[in-house]
């Protein structure tokens, strides 16, 4: 109830309000923690649906909280508690209703309406239906095996040994895929740097950029730093790889990050003036752009950004996408290679924003030489889009 309370009505982040419940009693074990945070996300990731059959409107109350939690346990076909709270639950309307609103998307997926016009928009009504269908299913707990420190096959074999076990994908040779989900942080495996957590599609950008022992690399919008960490071990702790971002916070993460996976080649600066990016005129043999973006590819693991989200903010986004591809896109030289990426499925902010900059000033010395988009419902991670482009001149 009060992780409910907290990501619908004060608008914390699902996740922080999870963690801050979870830390109230130690005692509680990995059954009851995994059983608090599945089904809070559960209710926030039908959110819409859930109000709608319990017939109740934002801000919730307590009372309004109870009766939506009492919609998610008949639809899953548990026996509604002997609780004060459920007395009188109305288990045949509830199931009624369901089928009622089940026949529309913006219900049955339980997404604003702007956000189902936009997809059908975008994407052909068939296409946006399988992906947000998709989009609300629980996302694997995927790792990224370090290879500064181990290999896929030592490190599954390690995990094993823990009781936890992992599959692999030909697609993704990094990539350990956890069979059931675990506390993997609580491991000495991570503690020692063996491995990140990092999603499959967000682990098919480093390579994608083609990078080699000895470069100049730079990693526009790093954040935390995945794919720095990443792309440090393809380049075998040789040559250089700058990660910027405009918050140092993330910066200082990336760092102790850094320390833990035994990356020595990253250098993080921060972007408080264009003279960061002036400096590397014509110096970077790759340039990756992890775009700002509405995040629409990964809703999987963030539910609560269907509520957060605005059609604004994407107006704003798509803006700011293209002003980091003018401006990030100088420090590329002669015959380097620029990937510019998002977590997103929307065409204007893939295809139509390399088809922009292609068509611009700073775009006239860039071709383009691949793109590929991974689909939750095709492809069984996270939603991204990835474009190569190589400066020509």
């Amino acid at each position: 109830m009060d992780a409910l309370h907290n990501t619908f009505n004060d608008g914390k982040y699902a996740d922080q309000a999870i963690q801050k419940i979870l830390k109230r009693d130690t005692r509680w074990g990995s059954r009851d923690r995994g059983f608090i945070a599945e089904t809070t996300y559960d209710i926030v990731r039908y959110k819409r649906l859930y109000a709608a059959i319990a017939n109740v409107k934002e801000p919730f109350n307590p009372g309004d909280l109870w009766r939506m939690t009492a919609v998610w346990i008949v639809l899953k076909g548990y026996d509604v508690p002997a609780w004060e709270e459920y007395y009188n639950t109305p288990v045949r309307r509830i199931k009624g209703k369901f089928d009622e609103l089940s026949n529309q998307t913006k219900y049955k997926e339980s997404i604003p309406d702007w956000m189902d016009d936009l997809g059908r928009a975008e994407l052909d009504d068939e296409l946006w239906e399988k992906e947000i269908a998709a989009l609300n299913k629980q996302a694997d707990v995927v790792l990224r095996a370090n290879q500064l420190q181990t290999d896929v096959k030592t490190l599954q074999e390690k995990l094993l040994a823990l009781e936890i076990a992992t599959k692999t994908d030909e697609r993704f040779p990094d990539a350990l895929i956890l069979e059931e989900r675990a506390n993997v942080f609580q491991t000495d495996l991570f503690q020692n740097g063996l491995f990140e957590v990092q999603d499959a599609g967000s682990q098919a950008i480093a390579p994608y950029a083609q990078v080699e022992p000895g470069m100049r690399v730079m990693d526009a919008c790093a954040g935390a730093g995945g794919k720095s960490l990443h792309l440090a071990a393809l380049m075998e702790n040789k040559g250089q790889v700058i990660s910027t971002d405009i918050y140092q916070s993330k910066l200082n993460e990336l760092k102790r990050r850094a320390r833990r996976a035994g990356a020595h080649n990253i250098e993080t600066r921060l972007i408080d003036s264009t003279k960061v990016i002036k400096k590397l005129d014509s110096k970077m043999d790759r340039l990756i752009i992890d775009a700002p973006c509405s995040g629409l590819g990964v809703l999987r693991r963030n539910p609560d950004a269907k509520w957060k989200l605005e059609p604004e903010f994407l107006d704003k986004i798509r803006a700011t996408q293209q002003e980091i591809l003018q401006s990030y896109s100088r420090v590329v030289k002669p015959e380097g290679l620029m990937v510019y990426a998002t977590c997103s499925i929307l065409p204007s902010e893939n295809e139509k924003q390399v088809e922009k900059f292609l068509a611009s000033e700073a775009g006239a010395d860039f071709e383009l030489q691949d793109s590929q988009s991974l689909l939750v419902h095709r492809d069984g991670f996270d939603g991204f889009y990835m474009a190569r482009l190589k400066r020509t001149k």
